[in-house]
């Protein structure tokens, strides 16, 4: 089985969500049953993970993710991008997002833990 890009859990869960497939669902397709998701010093379990992407779903208009660097070596998983979203109140976020983790055996994303900090408009590097 292939493993799981945040890129593109990102565009399925955030900035491209299909309208008739269920948040649990997306979930399901990148998140092991155990993940555990750690940002801004706190571990979330994967119900709270899902609840803080409920909410931000309900903030976020559009947005864009460009991959930096990705890496797998086994169940390690490390990947870097940039995204930018616009807000539903019409303000814009730029941020580079380094991301580190572990993958399940079935390819799914076990644990992963994020840092990042804001960039211009036009940093893609």
């Amino acid at each position: 089985m292939s493993h799981a890009r945040i890129s593109e859990a990102l565009r399925a869960l955030v900035f491209e969500p299909e309208p008739a497939v269920e948040l649990r669902q997306v979930l399901d397709r990148y998140y092991a049953p155990d993940y555990t998701h750690r940002s801004d010093g706190k571990t979330l379990n994967r119900d709270e993970f899902a609840e803080m992407v409920a909410r931000t779903r309900s903030q976020i208009t559009g947005g864009t993710v460009t991959v930096l660097d990705e890496l797998r070596d086994g169940a390690a998983y490390a990947e870097r991008h940039v995204f930018r979203i616009t807000l539903a109140d019409g303000s814009t976020q730029h941020r580079e997002v380094a991301v580190f983790g572990t993958l399940a055996e079935d390819g799914r994303f076990r644990h992963l833990s994020e840092t990042g900090f804001s960039v211009g408009p036009d940093e893609t590097r």
